[in-house]
């Protein structure tokens, strides 16, 4: 077997482990932190949302677990509001908002919510699996949602995903596993593909994901209007799209005898094919890459040795400087101007 098919068994051993995780820290949270109080500075929201700010998923172990917060852009360490909606994936531009999460109810069933610029829910989508990944489109008219699943054919064991782009509070184009897929040139219908991790470009059909096939990842490029996806790249994952629409920030799958297999941030400029992997991150990046600006990335990291907590960290998108810690207790950042 080839180390790229090694780090796609890895992946999906990766996910299942990560899914019992999730339920039972899920489960040990929800006992803890009922009465416990945000151990960080509480701000006005109204405040807050006056201006730049950065969007995320409070991870602190209180009674505001897994709820969606805002910090200034100015202050990203600072106070932070909390909106009341409680998510496991969110995503937000200018006066809208997607949340993926988890009812685990008496039948644990997952969903899609919109929401308005107050963050009154707007629309629910029933979603098929656990949530992953989701983004809006730059003028938050679209919406994709990765989420994972099980029982695909070709799989006897493991994960499958399902990745779907919808107009926000409208009709759905699908699977985007039923779009055309052009492999290196040919149109190729191989039973094995997966996609997700979507990232949209500012036009009203272009985007950019991830496929899997064969052992191996590449980059997309997708169009809504002719259903297509079209390789450009290989060996990426996870893409996100610069606000200047020139470079793809992604996740690269290393490995090596002595570490095992994990994922180091790396960027990819479109026009040049360069990529630069960035070194200076030398612990696990699993997570979709948000862009704080044209010069800089956020991802989240597990904090070591507290389960469930985890950390949003910048980092140089030119390879310079070590990573920083940004917005701590946090996950999932949008970045909002």
């Amino acid at each position: 077997m080839s180390w790229r098919g090694i780090v796609l068994g890895a992946v999906v051993i990766g996910v299942a482990a990560s899914t019992t995780a999730y339920g039972l820290g899920e489960w040990h949270h929800a006992q803890t932190r009922a009465t416990r109080p945000p151990a960080v500075a509480v701000a006005d929201r109204a405040a807050i949302e006056a201006g730049p700010r950065i969007v995320f998923r409070h991870t602190g172990l209180d009674a505001e677990y897994g709820t969606v917060a805002e910090v200034s852009l100015a202050d990203p360490g600072g106070p932070r509001a909390f909106t009341g909606v409680v998510c496991d994936r969110v995503y937000a531009r200018p006066g809208v908002a997607t949340c993926l999460k988890t009812d685990p109810g008496v039948v644990t069933h997952y969903e899609a919510d919109d929401y308005d610029a107050a963050w009154h829910r707007t629309a629910a989508t029933p979603l098929p699996g656990l949530p992953s990944r989701t983004r809006l489109s730059p003028d938050g008219t679209l919406a994709a949602s990765t989420v994972f699943v099980n029982g695909d054919s070709y799989l006897t064991t493991g994960f499958s995903t399902r990745t779907v782009i919808r107009r926000v509070g409208g009709a759905s184009y699908g699977d985007l596993e039923r779009f055309a897929l052009i492999l290196d040139g040919k149109r190729v219908a191989p039973p094995d593909r997966n996609v997700w991790g979507v990232t949209f470009a500012p036009d009203d059909t272009t985007f950019y994901v991830t496929v899997a096939t064969g052992g191996r990842t590449y980059l997309a490029r997708g169009d809504l209007a002719t259903r297509t996806l079209t390789t450009i790249a290989d060996h990426v994952e996870c893409p996100s799209l610069s606000p200047d629409g020139t470079r793809i920030a992604f996740k690269e799958a290393r490995s090596d005898p002595a570490r095992g297999s994990w994922w180091t941030p790396a960027v990819l400029d479109l026009a040049t094919g360069r990529r630069t992997v960035l070194t200076a991150e030398t612990r696990n990046v699993d997570d979709q890459i948000e862009w704080l600006d044209d010069d800089t990335l956020l991802y989240g990291l597990p904090r070591a040795g507290e389960g469930g907590v985890t950390d949003v960290w910048a980092l140089s998108a030119d390879g310079t400087g070590p990573p920083r810690l940004l917005v701590p207790d946090a996950w999932s950042p949008a970045v909002i101007r």
